[in-house]
């Protein structure tokens, strides 16, 4: 496959402006990156579902800076050319402005990524996104259903569905595009609402779980391939079941081990039969 150019942030809104759907999947490792910029997918999110379908967490809220950093520098050697956006944690930017700003920076000078993101839209979020981009560090927001702060309220339900909710989506997602927000991810929102925010602001919106009317989507990788061992969210397509392919390769490796097949002759190293009766001639 032809590889592509690296997109920049300009790119993004000029193919919005063109009518051309991003697509965004998260990667967590050095192998999936490197098969995601081979597709040519536009954008790599690490984010902090690391924390549930990696590293085994009940959530996001105990995924630290050192973890985020970790697996964004392994996507980053695995995707020279790919844009790559990577989460904020839970407590990395809700502190103060200065613990803020040096928290992206690491991202973006210690493990390569292209951008942040922040989820959320209230006063604190809209302050530090402001404060990123100001400084000419690349925020991307994320709105309706937050799941760093989701057990604080309605849990991990679909958000925006009453009118007051739909209104407070759409001021917040004008107040992050003000804030000077390059993109903005819609986690489950009924597809019309998502469809108006959409054709309400400037920057691209990337939806998930929020319908067809977006100018992209996002899936978890190991969603959409079949390798997440819990039930999968409403929103998601598999396109593969990789997790049945996976047990009937073990299964068979399993049983060729304990049979005596594998390692075949083909499997295996060979010295010369002279060499060996040397060996087999000594004390």
């Amino acid at each position: 496959m032809e590889k592509k150019k690296k997109l920049t942030v300009s790119d993004f809104l000029r193919m919005k402006q063109e009518g051309r759907r991003l697509t965004m999947l998260t990667a967590y490792d050095f192998p999936t990156a490197v098969l995601l910029e081979r597709c040519g997918v536009d954008i790599l999110l690490v984010g902090d579902s690391l924390g549930n379908v990696i590293l085994g967490y009940e959530s996001t809220l105990p995924v630290t800076m050192e973890e985020m950093l970790h697996h964004t520098r392994a996507v980053r050697r695995g995707s020279r050319t790919s844009f790559l956006v990577t989460d904020m944690p839970f407590m990395s930017y809700q502190i103060s402005f200065e613990l803020t700003i040096a928290n992206a920076g690491r991202f973006l000078k210690e493990a390569g990524a292209d951008a942040v993101k922040l989820e959320g839209g209230d006063e604190n979020s809209l302050s530090m996104t402001n404060a990123l981009t100001r400084i000419g560090i690349p925020v991307m927001g994320h709105l309706g259903l937050t799941p760093q702060t989701a057990s604080l309220g309605e849990g991990m339900k679909v958000r925006g569905k009453e009118r007051e909710s739909a209104q407070r989506i759409m001021e917040q997602a004008r107040k992050l595009e003000q804030a000077g927000c390059f993109s903005l991810v819609l986690e489950c929102v009924p597809d019309r609402l998502a469809a108006l925010v959409t054709s309400r602001l400037k920057i691209p919106v990337i939806g998930i779980g929020a319908g067809p009317g977006c100018d992209g989507q996002v899936l978890v990788t190991p969603d959409m391939l079949g390798l997440t061992q819990s039930r999968v969210p409403r929103f998601v397509k598999q396109y593969a079941n990789f997790s049945e392919t996976a047990v009937t390769a073990i299964d068979a490796y399993i049983r060729e081990v304990r049979e005596g097949s594998f390692p075949a002759g083909e499997h295996s190293f060979h010295m010369s039969d002279e060499d060996l009766r040397h060996l087999e001639a000594l004390d």
